[in-house]
């Protein structure tokens, strides 16, 4: 599936979500794996299992799932000389423990998931080395019953041990006037007595240690070091006879690496899939049908990611037209509606149960491919229309049957004339290869291209006309419009400029030249830098340059890239401006810009040069040297679209 499609849909943050319901790092590690089925079938169990899972929760009882905690250090150890811990063999004899327990609830429930507790049954027992364990560590220590030897030598060390404190016991009588207190210590693994630093000579033994204020000496008594000796010995054996016993369970634990693996590997699927019927079960998703037919029905279906109180969304393609034009007003709701129908698909063809309704039926298709978003980035110099572009290229590339596109915003970015005859080229195109096709548009043409067409139909984003709110419900068969007019009327513009606006897009709109304004009312002139002037010529106005809106030095702002600029001198004769913005110049069509701030209030006549806004210094220091006298070779050479 398309990266980018991925990111766009917001597909990693549905990930996010699945990760927060694992148990094990094997959890973890399928949910990052997850990726869209393209196969019917597949996808088709993949839902099946889900649903089968959230039964099990709906059911009342607590998966008992494996935390997996410590496994995965002790996994990567097989085979590598390494002999484990008794902490480590705790956590091994946890697991086989609560493989045994997750084994046998499946086998209790198997009536009511058939397919999600056959797999329970590749799960190994190993009771020989449940056993094992069990019988040599217990509590993370090394039990006496591991071997005859080990339970010897700490009989021996008992009994010395208590042969020791008798000693000590007779000693401190002994001793009791030099002692500071009548207290046994350790000193190296040695019993050790504290003795007044005057009476150390008085005292027979070995000074082990000292206090920090060097009034009391720690003595190991002489009557006492040898038994020390023979218990140390006896230490020496245990740990001897312990790290033979450890050896040998790993080396147990070992020939069974596979069942492990194998245990291991099942008992992650278990946790992503829980996981998956967890999340599902938290956002209301119910199984739904697949299909590879090209047909999409949701029955309010809702977007995960947002609130619940959200409009659900209603939606049909595939069974009469395959592609269809989304229209309405800005922030109705039309990226939503695509966004939403392309997670669920996603979401589906992963076998995630997804937020509609019953009835609800999708396509499995072999690629999802968008263009939501204008993708625009000053640095790589691409303006919105290219970054539009550079998509549509890429969809166009990989576009064909079993293919689901999301196209966001046809015709934007440029010339609208233009945009919207490649938007519908493009669109042909996609319907050619048998795509399935979702747009979202503001252009009448787009919409009366949908109307005529066939395969083709539009929809539209329902608006209430009285609060000025969008109501986020879509209506399929209806064209919108984006009620510019009525909003800027309720919204106080006045009722002439709402006529005038009404007549020029009237005329527009039964194909007229957008230049040819001399059938129109005429305008009374007012001192505005913008001038709108009657052409004059009309038979030549496709050769002549268009009147200039704008004047150098003004300051304009450019729609597209929401950024203001300069303009640099008159428009060309398709009306294509060079304008400043910051220290680039680019090339803009004056219908794609409006005035922010004249000319007049930036650079009062008179007092500014505006060769310092638009030159190089270079360039200022030649344009000084020529006006001065002639240089031979000297001259000023600028790109072809800022001379």
């Amino acid at each position: 599936m398309n990266p980018q499609t991925i990111k766009q849909l917001e597909f990693e943050k549905i990930k996010e979500k699945l990760i927060s319901y694992t148990m094990s790092y094997l959890g973890k590690k399928h949910v990052h794996e997850l990726m869209p089925q393209t196969n019917l079938t597949a996808a088709m169990n993949l839902l099946h299992e889900t649903n089968e899972a959230v039964k099990l929760i709906e059911h009342g009882s607590s998966v008992p799932i494996p935390s997996l905690d410590g496994i995965e250090m002790i996994v990567n150890k097989f085979g590598k000389g390494y002999i484990f811990t008794e902490n480590e063999f705790s956590h091994i004899a946890r697991l086989l423990e609560s493989t045994s327990q997750l084994k046998r609830y499946m086998v209790k429930k198997e009536s009511i998931a058939p397919k999600v507790c056959a797999y329970a049954q590749s799960l190994y027992d190993m009771k020989e080395l449940d056993t094992e364990i069990n019988r040599c560590i217990r509590h993370g220590q090394i039990t006496d019953e591991a071997s005859n030897d080990l339970s010897r030598t700490r009989k021996k060390i008992i009994v010395t041990d208590s042969r020791i404190r008798k000693k000590l016991d007779s000693t401190m009588n002994k001793y009791k006037s030099y002692l500071q207190e009548l207290v046994v210590s350790m000193r190296n693994d040695r019993y050790v007595i504290p003795v007044k630093k005057e009476y150390r000579k008085l005292v027979a033994g070995t000074v082990l240690d000292e206090s920090s204020s060097g009034q009391t000496v720690f003595v190991e008594p002489s009557d006492i070091a040898a038994l020390h000796y023979e218990l140390s010995e006896y230490r020496m054996e245990e740990a001897r006879e312990e790290a033979r016993i450890l050896s040998q369970l790993t080396d147990l634990t070992e020939l069974y690496a596979h069942e492990i693996s194998v245990n291991l590997e099942t008992i992650g699927y278990y946790d992503f899939l829980f996981a998956k019927a967890k999340y599902g079960h938290s956002i209301g998703g119910r199984i739904v049908q697949l299909n590879n037919e090209g047909i999409i029905r949701i029955v309010e279906g809702r977007h995960p990611l947002l609130s619940r109180n959200t409009v659900p969304l209603t939606f049909t393609i595939g069974e009469d037209y395959s592609a269809l034009i989304i229209t309405g007003p800005n922030t109705g709701g039309k990226t939503v509606s695509l966004k939403t129908v392309g997670l669920l698909t996603l979401m589906v063809q992963s076998g995630l149960l997804v937020p509609v309704q019953e009835g609800s039926m999708f396509h499995v298709y072999s690629n999802i491919l968008v263009d939501i978003g204008d993708g625009q980035s000053m640095e790589q110099s691409l303006s919105t229309f290219s970054a539009h572009i550079k998509n549509v290229i890429e969809i166009l590339k990989q576009a064909g049957r079993s293919t689901l596109i999301l196209l966001d915003e046809l015709a934007t970015g440029t010339d609208p004339g233009e945009g919207i005859g490649l938007s519908i080229a493009v669109l042909e195109e996609l319907y050619k290869r048998g795509s399935t096709v979702i747009a979202t548009t503001h252009f009448n043409e787009i919409k009366e291209f949908a109307r005529v067409t066939a395969g083709f139909q539009n929809a539209r984003m329902e608006f209430d006309l009285e609060t000025l709110q969008p109501l986020y419900r879509l209506t399929i068969g209806e064209a919108g419009n984006s009620y510019a007019f009525y909003i800027a009327l309720k919204l106080g513009i006045a009722p002439n400029i709402i006529e005038r606006s009404k007549q020029i897009t009237s005329r527009v709109a039964r194909g007229n030249e957008l230049t040819d304004f001399t059938a129109l009312e005429p305008l009374t002139p007012i001192s505005d830098p913008i001038k709108l002037q009657p052409n004059q010529n009309h038979s030549k106005a496709k050769r002549q340059a268009p009147a200039p809106l704008f004047e150098r030095g003004d300051c304009v702002w450019i729609h597209s890239l929401r950024r203001s600029g300069i303009v640099c001198g008159p428009p060309d004769e398709r009306g294509n401006i060079v304008v400043q913005i910051q220290k680039e110049k680019v090339t803009i069509n004056q219908k794609r810009m409006a005035l922010y701030i004249e000319r007049k209030e930036l650079y009062p006549e008179g007092e500014y040069d505006m060769d310092i806004v638009f030159e190089s210094k270079e360039n200022r220091k030649k344009h000084k040297l020529m006006n001065r006298k002639h240089v031979e070779g000297l001259s000023i050479t600028y790109p072809k679209d800022q001379s």
